[in-house]
């Protein structure tokens, strides 16, 4: 039934009806939401058996995970930005361990500068960790995806992250059906981990491997997140003949039937940029979208026939990799990389930029009159960058970029003295 609620408040009470049996996080934007509403309803015994412990710090959080899932429990947490990155040793730990814990990455830049805004920084920093990253374009499908992920991470002893675009969707109010109980119950079994630490069959989890066999347990990993490739399609068919709605899977394609230029992204911006495209498809451009919305593993034989029958690739991302490009765009590349296409990257949204429908539809004018560059920025101030190259280039003691931007914009007062 659709209700008006929060998407954090969603994905919270979607969580809840899993079942964990043990939940850990330290509070920061924009994931506090979830987390405070998951530990008010432990708080007033709705959801049991489960223990909701109170962490010193994002790290804490990730290592008491580690612990509860290495005990059988069934383990999720929550963060963001700095705090993923804080967290991001224990995050190599609980893949390499493979541990089934799920977690929520309410997306948002890192610093510094300190910004508490949305992009992609904080996944795209721990694409390589050996974590099953799932990307929500709406909150309807940010709670589904909880569902699938719990069933996906305990299937295949793999832990998964579920994206979601901070502030966006996190603090978006809208019309959402939050998974009834007994649908969650019927699709998501009792927890039956694969290995379990038990005193009356001791063993060790974690145990130092030497290069006689390291190289041997990463490729293992490599395989394990093949078979999640395999498994997630049919996954998301039965979510669908379940809860009689498609969520999940590996991608999705809008309007690429015709298309000569196919827009690539992840997220809640694939909501504008449809909107973008179907402006441009009545101006006569035949445009279409793919969203991805499982990124790692990359599902490089399905972009590949996403894209086949596209001229142009435009690979909208909210991250990049300074001084290099794109990063979603280069997983693209590979996918294409035989193909005649050419392929172009928008950097998009950064700290959490407004990504406005006519900006979208002037760029995607420009990508259809092949007017693109191979990397832009979307609706940067070229004007603003160029003074403060001048200010860096007249004057060795130019002060801190950032403050500079801002004191001209007139967001800061001027220096004083």
């Amino acid at each position: 039934m659709l209700r008006q609620i929060e998407g954090s408040r969603a994905v919270a009470e979607t969580v809840a009806r899993c079942r964990p049996e043990v939940v850990c996080a330290y509070p920061i934007s924009p994931q506090t939401h979830i987390i405070e509403a998951i530990g008010a309803m432990v708080r007033r015994g709705e959801l049991a058996p489960c223990e909701f412990i109170n962490v010193e710090s994002e790290f804490a959080a990730m290592s008491v995970s580690i612990g509860a899932s290495a005990a059988g429990a069934r383990a999720y947490t929550a963060t963001a930005s700095q705090g993923l990155l804080f967290m991001m040793e224990a995050v190599y730990n609980a893949s390499g361990l493979g541990l089934p814990i799920v977690m929520t990455l309410a997306n948002r830049a890192i610093g510094a500068p300190i910004n508490i805004w949305n992009d992609h920084s904080d996944a795209m920093a721990v694409r390589d960790s050996g974590w099953i990253q799932l990307f929500a374009e709406t909150n309807q499908e940010a709670a589904d995806l909880h569902v699938q992920a719990f069933a996906l991470a305990e299937e295949l002893s793999l832990p998964v992250m579920v994206c979601m675009d901070g502030f966006i969707l996190t603090h978006a109010v809208e019309g959402i059906d939050v998974p009834e109980q007994d649908a969650v119950d019927a699709f998501l079994p009792p927890y039956e981990p694969r290995q379990v630490l038990d005193p009356d069959d001791p063993f060790s989890i974690g145990a130092m491997v030497g290069p006689e066999a390291f190289e041997e347990v990463r490729y293992l990993a490599h395989l394990a997140q093949l078979d999640a490739l395999a498994r997630i399609p049919s996954l998301a068919a039965e979510f669908s003949r379940a809860f009689g709605r498609e969520s999940g899977g590996l991608l999705h394609s809008y309007r690429t039937e015709d298309a000569e230029t196919v827009v690539v992204a992840l997220g809640s911006v694939l909501g504008t940029i449809k909107d973008a495209v179907d402006r441009r498809r009545e101006a006569g451009d035949r445009v279409g979208v793919v969203g991805i919305t499982t990124f790692r593993p990359f599902p490089l034989v399905a972009v590949r026939a996403a894209l086949a029958g596209a001229h142009r690739i435009v690979v909208v991302e909210k991250a990049f990799s300074v001084g290099f490009g794109g990063v979603l765009s280069t997983d693209v590349a590979t996918a294409t990389h035989d193909a005649p296409s050419k392929l172009v990257t928008v950097v998009a949204g950064l700290g959490g930029r407004a990504v406005t429908r006519s900006s979208l539809e002037a760029m995607l004018a420009d990508a259809t009159a092949e007017r693109l560059g191979t990397l832009t920025f979307l609706d940067l101030d070229h004007r603003l960058v160029e003074a403060e190259r001048a200010r860096i280039g007249a004057a060795r003691r130019s002060g801190p970029s950032a403050e500079n931007l801002l004191r001209a914009l007139g967001s800061v007062g001027p220096r004083i003295g």
